[in-house]
């Protein structure tokens, strides 16, 4: 068994330190894309790909957020997920793309069941507004 990409292994310390700012900005390559579930347009740039992953894991991380499994090839992974809000079980997979120096180039999100996006798309839109307006 290989060892695990150096970027993953940053993801995780990332999502199990509690969602530190800065250690997710300095995850993130300068022309990272982030495809979110819910806006059809790709986000590009550090710092749209910053504010909405940074959203995100607080908007889904927690005590109920746990990785399920973990499909990995070279650069890419995609990582499946679960977790709860407002009592409604989330299922989805993160796509994530590392760039050669090991930071993150390209993040995809998808979700599932319908009940649970639209949950998120609503969690998601708080939680963005919150940080633009801070």
């Amino acid at each position: 068994m290989s060892a695990p990409h150096p970027g993953l292994a940053a993801w995780h310390t990332y999502m199990a330190g509690g969602g530190d700012p800065q250690a997710l900005r300095d995850l993130l390559a300068e022309d990272a894309v982030f495809h979110s579930p819910v806006v059809h347009t790709p986000q590009a740039g550090r710092d749209k790909v910053f504010a909405y992953l940074h959203a995100a894991s607080h908007v889904l991380g927690g005590d109920d957020f746990r990785y399920l499994r973990e499909i990995i090839d070279g650069n890419q992974a995609v990582l499946e997920f679960q977790s709860a809000l407002d009592g409604i079980q989330i299922n989805g997979v993160d796509i994530i793309t590392w760039n050669e120096d090991g930071k993150i180039s390209d993040f995809k999100v998808m979700v599932r069941p319908l009940k649970a996006i639209n949950k998120v798309w609503e969690k998601m839109g708080q939680m963005l507004a919150a940080q633009a307006a801070s």
